[in-house]
């Protein structure tokens, strides 16, 4: 009887377990048929490369093009991590190699309740605070300097209004920074004590130990958070609505204002009076599902890659 029971028990276990795990695959697949469905029309009309390779988005003329959305999402994203990863690997050594005892707890908690502030605070701190320091102080600084050397200067042609792609870049990477951190401290501490010790035994500096012990060990983690934090990124809303004007041009340099393909949806979706707009609207948003997915999924693979080698 006592067997039996356990048996049940066992059975009933593994079903919620089951269920639970295959409930995220028909979500997701859920997702992207409800997506599909709703794109049709906009498919059927514009086509894959009319709408992906088009700049023209005009609802009165019922004419939309996907191209400086998807242009501005894939700029503020790679730049985020840019800005974001070096500073996030330095914090993450700092706690778990440098810092003393007393300090780690503080920092790491810190790390954690930035990651915990809702993005409209971000993009509220990054409209009012933020982009006039950027508009009146650090744009115009960088154009003064780095904006005179050949190729890296046209990156900073145009006039510094602070609202912005290089603003929103700050912003994002100042979001994507504890999830890295996190994930790399966490993969750090991982790295086996012994290894560390023989290394500072035989004169290693703390430098090296990191170089050549911690960070090798601990790379597939680290790429690991960057990927978690490219997802981030990707799919940020509002904290990119308030600093990036939502300006439909493909930009010729960090300091134009652009879109992206969720601030396009933020400020769009309850716009859409015909169902061609809404369609187009639902398209974009298949878009932005697919490349995440593409992205995440090459990043699987990276990892796969290295762990075997």
């Amino acid at each position: 009887m006592q067997k039996q029971r356990g048996k049940l028990k066992d059975l009933i276990f593994l079903s919620i377990t089951a269920v639970s795990a295959f409930a995220v695959i028909a979500i997701s697949i859920g997702i992207f048929l409800v997506l599909f469905k709703e794109s049709l029309p906009s498919m059927n009309k514009f086509g894959f490369e009319g709408f992906i390779f088009s700049t023209e988005w005009d609802p009165v003329k019922e004419i939309f093009g996907a191209t400086p959305a998807l242009i501005g999402t894939l700029i503020t994203s790679f730049f985020s991590l840019i800005l974001a990863t070096p500073i996030a690997i330095g914090i993450a050594i700092f706690i778990t190699e440098i810092a003393p005892n007393f300090l780690k707890s503080i920092i790491g908690t810190a790390i954690e309740l930035l990651a915990a502030i809702p993005s409209i605070i971000y993009g509220m701190w990054g409209l009012f605070t933020l982009a006039p320091i950027m508009a009146n102080d650090i744009e115009p600084f960088l154009q003064s300097t780095i904006g005179k050397l050949p190729l890296i200067g046209k990156l900073f042609e145009g006039t510094p209004l602070g609202v912005d792609l290089f603003t929103a870049s700050i912003i994002l990477s100042i979001m994507i920074i504890p999830f890295t951190a996190s994930i790399a401290r966490d993969s750090f501490n991982l790295t086996p004590s012994v290894l560390k010790e023989s290394a500072y035994a035989i004169g290693a500096t703390k430098w090296e130990v990191v170089k050549d012990i911690v960070l090798p060990y601990s790379k597939l983690g680290v790429l690991g958070g960057i990927g978690l934090s490219l997802g981030r990124a990707l799919g940020e809303t509002m904290a990119v609505a308030f600093v990036l004007g939502n300006l439909n041009q493909i930009p010729k340099s960090l300091l134009d204002p652009a879109a992206t393909v969720t601030v396009k949806l933020a400020n769009e979706f309850t716009e859409a009076d015909k169902d061609i707009y809404l369609s187009s609207l639902y398209y974009l948003a298949l878009l932005l599902f697919l490349m995440s997915f593409t992205i995440l999924a090459l990043a699987k693979i990276f990892l796969l890659k290295a762990e075997r080698k």
